[in-house]
């Protein structure tokens, strides 16, 4: 569902806004760097942090990314979270840290911390 123009904001250097429900049913905002495998749009995040707790329980989002060279263009894309992948989630925050940073991995890393990888899929997708 995610068209030439979706993948192509999400593969650059753009950042992207999650929107997510809080426990209350307040929406819950965050800036993010974004991926796709093509077919879903992929977060990074931590385990414990808010958008992992919210989506864990409530899985809609909305996330509308950004072009960084002209701002009056954007994607959105409204969805879910299908799925909350850990494995390989460590590696994909370094190959963020490539994209956005230019370093070779993520400097802010904590050990005490869980990377997971919020992989969503598109219900509605509009680039403009």
């Amino acid at each position: 569902m995610l068209d030439a123009k979706a993948k192509a904001m999400i593969n650059g250097k753009n950042f992207a806004f999650i929107a997510t429900l809080a426990r209350d049913g307040s929406p819950q905002l965050t800036p993010v760097w974004v991926d796709t495998d093509g077919k879903h749009v992929i977060v990074n995040t931590a385990m414990g942090r808010a958008k992992q707790r919210n989506t864990a329980r409530d899985n809609r989002v909305a996330v509308v990314i950004s072009d960084s060279k002209n701002p009056y263009s954007y994607t959105y894309v409204k969805g879910r979270v299908t799925e909350q992948k850990k494995e390989g989630a460590s590696e994909h925050i370094d190959k963020l840290a490539k994209k956005y940073l230019d370093k070779e991995s993520y400097p802010w890393k904590d050990p005490k911390e869980t990377r997971v990888m919020l992989v969503i899929t598109p219900e509605k997708v509009i680039s403009q």
